[in-house]
């Protein structure tokens, strides 16, 4: 399994790294896909689901991702020791995570689609988007509470749920004209490199009782 995810991260920082060159390489310009998806959005928005947009948009910005990476903590731990293990280490994942996003799109500068497409309000650079990297990171760390605390098939299925409500934090910044679509997939792909990372980094540190295990039966 580690391994597995090993491959998988180092699968995804490829292809960012090769994503990000082709932005910066083309000085931001629109890549194969962007301005048909971008089209696609400007011819389809009627207002009830631009009104959806923009709620869901909200919920991948301000405070509310890191009460819920805290929240992500809180579930995974057994004890008040471990929750405030885990809920420190999430909610440094997902800061750090931040961090070094706000350092990649200073970097690459690439600049948003025409402020005449927009339907919400948007700052600052497009690559990759901060509201697709927030929301993948904090789904991911959702994930990691919901199915630590149980393996249960209804656990799953909250799984698959929180990964929902990811994905679509990240499309409708492009929905509502104010990133490309590779600005979403670079914050995905960085996203699921960076919780594989902070995954490994935290392993040796996570208390035990926290990996909840199946009760072994007694003959």
């Amino acid at each position: 399994m580690k391994r597995a995810r090993l491959v998988g991260a180092a699968l995804c920082l490829l292809l960012f790294v090769l994503l990000t060159v082709a932005v910066a390489v083309r000085d931001g310009a629109p890549l194969p896909g962007d301005r048909a998806t971008h089209t696609w959005a400007l011819d389809h928005r009627p207002p009830v689901a631009l009104a959806v947009a923009r709620a869901v948009t909200t919920t991948g910005t301000g405070a509310l991702p890191y009460l819920l990476a805290v929240g992500a903590g809180l579930l995974a731990g057994r004890d008040a020791r471990q929750r405030l293990c885990a809920a420190a280490g999430a909610l440094a994942v997902l800061a750090l995570g931040q961090a070094v996003r706000y350092g990649v799109m200073s970097a690459v500068a690439r600049p948003r689609p025409a402020m005449a497409d927009w339907a919400t309000h948007a700052s600052g650079h497009s690559f990759p988007s901060g509201h697709a990297t927030t929301a993948a990171l904090t789904a991911g760390l959702l994930v990691w509470g919901v199915t630590t605390r149980s393996r249960s098939a209804s656990a799953h299925l909250t799984a698959v749920l929180i990964l929902g409500w990811g994905a679509a934090v990240g499309l409708s910044r492009v929905y509502l004209g104010v990133h490309w679509l590779t600005d979403v997939l670079g914050g995905w792909l960085f996203a699921a490199v960076w919780l594989t990372l902070g995954s490994l980094v935290a392993a040796p540190h996570v208390p035990a009782g926290i990996r909840h295990e199946e009760p072994v039966s007694r003959r």
